[in-house]
């Protein structure tokens, strides 16, 4: 049966033992068990929530057998701000487990929210938790988030006088990571909460509307303002842990950069490097501007990839979507044949293609070998900025894998 598939071509370069031509792997989504119902998806292949807005999830294979999901969520509804206000705001994490790994999530509890919640509005991450990105490294489970507090009204005449509460929240945004043995200890709430961020920001530059700004003349490093959007991988070739982020740069304008932390364990410290990283760039001269790195280190091709959001199709070589560069090192990265991973677009179990307003925060599921067997997104049919009505989800993807010698 020959399935009506669109293409989400990752096209990376293996070497041959008896040749240099490279050889081509190719990945394709599959159709989703999914359905158009008004102005949202619904089916076994979609998250979603009527009283909710739910957003980008990270799925891990327990030791159960079972499939782990951590996902950003949060109220929705007449009397909560809508999307673009309510996730800086409101956003918890929550808990949906499977039988499988591309369908049939169920909600299962809220286990991490604003300790402003629970009665310590002074703490770190006192007003929200979003950005779950799950991984498991030597047997033990990683929930790494972001987290942020409102830092007050600011000093009259100050660079930050003008900002909002919610602007404020928003750049005061930074990584934390919680340690667990197994999800029951999660659910049960039987973990350590950091009492401090795994990582934050070391420069505040902005020409105006800015809390805390640094002084004149600094040096903008990637970690600027926020540290957002955490992937986390280990390096073979020594062992350490790579913790990418985002951060923001204003250059006149606003765009998402990239940088890399290294750390001896999952649960660092980690110290940045002064880098950019998955720095394409514009035509001017300046970095594509990008965000949602999902990274991972494909054995097989001894090898890291990264998919990420590409606001612009500066990257991607076409058209805004996901796209995918590689690296040998993960440092320095370059793009791949083809830089395209994923256009915003999803197919149905019926052949229908459809179009989606947004297609981001991509997590995958990687095989022993480093192959990606399901890609989960935040999603939604329209422009949920505006919206109050939980009209976003999180879709599980089937891919399949083809390589090509």
């Amino acid at each position: 049966m020959i399935l009506r598939l669109f293409s989400i071509t990752l096209i990376v370069l293996l070497l041959s033992c008896n040749s240099k031509k490279p050889n081509e792997l190719k990945v394709f989504a599959q159709p989703i068990d999914a359905k158009i119902n008004g102005d949202i998806l619904e089916g076994t292949s979609v998250l979603n929530d009527s009283t909710h807005f739910v957003w980008g999830g990270s799925v891990v294979k327990g030791e159960d057998g079972k499939y782990h999901m951590l996902y950003s969520t949060w109220e929705c509804g007449d009397s909560i701000p809508s999307f673009s206000q309510s996730w800086v705001l409101h956003s918890k994490i929550a808990y949906a487990v499977s039988e499988y790994p591309n369908r049939g999530f169920k909600f299962q509890k809220v286990v991490l929210e604003g300790r402003a919640l629970t009665g310590d509005s002074l703490a770190w991450d006192a007003q929200m938790v979003h950005n779950p990105h799950l991984k498991k490294f030597n047997n033990k489970y990683y929930l790494y988030y972001i987290g942020s507090k409102d830092p007050g009204i600011q000093p009259k005449g100050s660079p930050g006088e003008k900002l909002s509460k919610r602007d404020r929240i928003q750049q005061n945004q930074k990584i934390g990571v919680i340690a667990f043995d197994n999800f029951q200890q999660l659910v049960s709430g039987n973990f350590k909460r950091p009492n401090a961020p795994l990582l934050s920001p070391r420069t505040r530059v902005k020409p105006n509307n800015i809390v805390n700004p640094s002084p004149e003349g600094t040096i903008t490093k990637p970690d600027n303002i926020i540290v957002v959007n955490p992937s986390v991988v280990q390096r073979p070739s020594d062992g350490k842990y790579l913790l990418y982020f985002k951060g923001n740069v204003y250059l006149p304008s606003w765009r998402g950069v990239h940088g890399v932390a290294i750390g001896d364990t999952p649960t660092g410290p980690f110290t940045p490097l002064d880098p950019y990283v998955f720095d394409i760039k514009m035509d001017d001269g300046s970095i594509a501007s990008a965000e949602d790195p999902y990274v991972w280190y494909h054995n097989q091709h001894e090898k890291f990839y990264v998919v990420f959001k590409d606001f612009t199709g500066k990257i991607t070589n076409a058209v805004p979507g996901l796209a995918v560069l590689e690296s040998n090192d993960g440092i320095i990265w370059t793009k791949t044949q083809n830089p395209l991973f994923m256009k915003k677009q999803l197919i149905l179990n019926n052949g229908d293609t459809i179009k989606v307003d947004r297609l981001e925060r991509p997590q995958l599921l990687i095989d022993d070998n480093g192959f990606p067997t399901t890609l989960y997104c935040a999603s939604a049919l329209v422009n949920v900025n505006n919206r109050k009505d939980g009209s976003s989800f999180n879709v599980q993807i089937p891919l399949e894998v083809r390589d090509t010698k």
